[in-house]
């Protein structure tokens, strides 16, 4: 029997419609709204702003939260340590997370699930040079997902894609830490 829920803090909408479609596949006994509850913000001020007070009002026991923000080129290092500063000492367990350098980085790690959403990404000219850089360190992420999709709707090129993503197969090493994080939370709440 779980003893509290995990809640997400995620910086967007694009990041919330992600993790709402993978965590289903990685516990499926966890349900949403009554083990896990993803909260999106309006952007990483918003985040920033909000998340400590969020975390200080949150009166649930045995809550555990996660907050996932775009890393976007910062010093990784810093930044965590810069949110982690923003935690309310009397706060329940809080896990910062950072995607390098931002959510797209997560799904170039995973070109069988762009293709698998947008199958003419594999045919564009640079689907094939993409597989063989490291997703977190492309600092134009985005911009090379809107070209090899086609759209630069962000929420919709999410849903479509994650629906996709195979933690297994994904490159992104931020990806896996963070879905380590989730397996791991879900598991302490059992």
């Amino acid at each position: 029997m779980m003893t509290g829920r995990m809640i997400l803090l995620t910086e967007e909408e694009s990041m919330n419609l992600t993790v709402r479609a993978l965590i289903p596949r990685l516990c499926p006994g966890a349900e949403e709204f009554r083990h896990w509850l993803v909260i999106s913000h309006q952007g990483k001020p918003d985040l920033d702003r909000s998340f400590p007070r969020k975390i200080q009002s949150w009166r649930e026991p045995g809550a555990s939260f996660i907050v996932l923000r775009d890393n976007d080129g910062a010093d990784c290092t810093k930044l965590k340590r810069a949110l982690r500063d923003r935690v309310p000492e009397t706060a329940t367990p809080v896990i910062i997370r950072l995607v390098c350098q931002e959510l797209e980085s997560w799904f170039l790690g995973d070109l069988d699930a762009v293709a698998s959403a947008y199958p003419q990404a594999s045919r564009h000219a640079s689907f094939r040079t993409i597989g063989n850089r490291d997703p977190d360190s492309l600092t134009n992420a985005s911009e090379i997902l809107t070209n090899l999709t086609g759209t630069a709707a962000k929420r919709i090129r999410a849903a479509a894609i994650a629906e996709q993503l195979d933690p297994e197969r994904n490159r992104s090493k931020s990806f896996a830490v963070f879905m380590r994080s989730v397996r791991q939370g879900l598991a302490n709440l059992q």
